[in-house]
């Protein structure tokens, strides 16, 4: 676990993110799937910053990156990052593109046809839909495309499974779809992927030519029975502001939802929902105070939250860690999104709103 950051040089709240273990987390996806990686750095590294993931994820020698706009693709170039980029939302093959050096995935056989002759025939992935229905083609329909990949052959092909994380045998189904559809092309290409964090967690080895993870490497795993556990790589903390005691039936926060039973010793910490501390986690969410675990109380705001610290020694100025860990215990993001029934890549990607980053163990 990364060590608590007690720095005085730290703000009020922060985020630790700890690039060993995020690499620790790349290299244990390929001994599982014993496959090349294409690490998802979408939506800034789910939040966690993607120059700095993809810079430490070199470590592992990805096969490519994987990014949902042009502008994530421009900034990981403007860094530095040479190896290939996969767009994995639908740009018709836009060539501006080639600038930049993005691959494109596709799924129109006039977008193929058109990306070909604009590029010199440059390498796209074909987008196969077999069940998710958001985007690429449906798998049903691939024969259509006869025509245009013959002209201009696909470097690679993938699907995206909708329920990885659930034992519905829909994966599988999905899968077979998917092999029937490659089976359509006239030829093979080279680099065929279905997995994302939650399937490759599920089976060892990949059949496939490379695994896409995502979230798996910032540390949110596929449920407490999942073969395969990531480190935990964030860790949101803030510093305690004021300390009060309040009385029995005092409330606090907004609209006095939460109630002391007899007297109490609230918290007020520098972290609200305005810095992704969301606020569906009031009067359920925790913290972590000197290792234990200590509630929060009342409404989370904009920017501050308070908690209840009544059986906790501390003083202004110590540290509570809403996500990560804190000495020996552990909150993941996993179990303080299911305390407010948010999704942990909402809560993950959350925390690039105003909260500036630290990073350690690598890079």
């Amino acid at each position: 676990m990364a060590s608590e950051s007690t720095s005085e040089d730290r703000p009020r709240a922060w985020v630790d993110i700890d690039l060993g273990a995020l690499v620790r987390n790349a290299r244990a996806l390929i001994l599982q799937a014993r496959a090349p990686l294409v690490p998802m750095v979408k939506a800034d590294a789910y939040g966690l910053g993607a120059v700095r993931a993809a810079r430490a994820l070199e470590a592992v020698q990805p096969m490519a990156y994987g990014v949902s706009s042009v502008a994530e693709g421009e900034e990981l170039r403007a860094a530095g990052i040479t190896r290939p980029i996969i767009l994995f939302t639908p740009s018709a093959g836009d060539p501006s593109l080639l600038a930049v050096g993005i691959t494109p995935t596709l799924a129109r056989a006039e977008d193929i046809t058109a990306w070909g002759r604009a590029s010199g025939n440059a390498a796209y992935h074909l987008a196969i839909d077999t069940g998710m229905h958001r985007a690429g083609i449906d798998h049903t329909l691939v024969p259509q495309l006869r025509e245009a990949v013959t002209a201009f052959p696909p470097a690679g092909a993938f699907t995206h499974f909708h329920s990885a994380e659930l034992d519905d045998g829909s994966m599988e189904v999905q899968e077979e779809r998917f092999r029937a559809a490659v089976a359509q092309l006239p030829a093979r290409p080279a680099v065929l992927h279905t997995e994302n964090s939650a399937a490759i967690v599920r089976r060892s080895p990949s059949e496939w030519d490379c695994v896409r993870p995502g979230v798996f490497l910032y540390g949110i795993g596929s449920g407490p029975k999942a073969a395969l556990q990531p480190e935990p790589v964030a860790h949101l903390r803030a510093r305690i502001l004021e300390l009060r005691t309040v009385a029995d039936g005092d409330g606090v926060s907004y609209d006095a939802t939460w109630r002391a039973q007899g007297p109490r010793r609230i918290a007020t910490v520098a972290c609200g929902y305005a810095d992704g501390l969301r606020r569906q986690l009031g009067n359920v969410g925790a913290g972590l105070l000197r290792g234990a675990r200590v509630p929060i109380a009342g409404v989370v705001t904009m920017d501050m939250t308070m908690l209840d610290v009544t059986d906790v020694e501390c003083a202004v100025g110590d540290v509570v860690t809403f996500i990560g860990s804190s000495g020996e215990a552990l909150l993941t993001a996993e179990q303080a999104a299911a305390a407010g029934g948010l999704s942990p890549y909402e809560l993950l990607t959350g925390l690039r709103l105003r909260l500036p980053r630290f990073y350690v163990g690598a890079d």
